[in-house]
């Protein structure tokens, strides 16, 4: 598989928003996430879902950006909090927050939803592009990875239009 997370340096973190502001900490959460202790990894999956995926249904413009470190961590053995991470990105999967709101504002408010939109959709689109991962995940040796990634993956293939 390689070194987890050696392309995190390629997302100009400084330049893309979470729920805090811009996403400057993100490298930092991820690698924690990575390799510290359970506790302090159980710490990082609770603020990175706080600043990706708010309130547990709120994406943010980095979402997207995250998810695929998200999902190179979720398919290592020996990763803590997998199956935190797959919540996390079954809810960022599942949102529709930015959408919903947009329809049920007046007409000459739905524009100003447009980019917080294409967050949900690219956000859907980077867990789609994950899906050879999840499949494989199905059959994890821990029967909780493998019930979570199955869970992922009947809402992938019962809803592939939303993306």
């Amino acid at each position: 598989m390689g070194r987890p997370l050696k392309r995190l340096s390629a997302v100009r973190w400084s330049e893309i928003a979470d729920a805090s502001g811009p996403a400057v900490e993100m490298p930092a959460l991820l690698s924690k996430l990575a390799w510290a202790s359970e506790s302090d990894a159980r710490d990082a999956i609770d603020e990175i879902a706080g600043r990706i995926c708010s309130l547990g249904f709120v994406v943010t413009e980095a979402t997207a950006s995250a998810i695929p470190f998200l999902m190179e961590l979720a398919e290592i053995p020996e990763a803590n909090c997998r199956v935190e991470i797959l919540e996390l990105i079954t809810a960022v999967y599942s949102t529709r927050q930015w959408a919903d709101a947009a329809a049920a504002a007046a007409p000459q408010y739905r524009g100003s939803y447009e980019e917080k939109i294409s967050w949900e959709e690219d956000s859907r689109a980077a867990v789609a592009a994950s899906k050879r991962i999840i499949e494989s995940l199905t059959r994890d040796l821990d029967a909780a990875v493998a019930s979570v990634a199955r869970e992922l993956l009947g809402s992938l293939t019962s809803n592939p239009s939303s993306i």
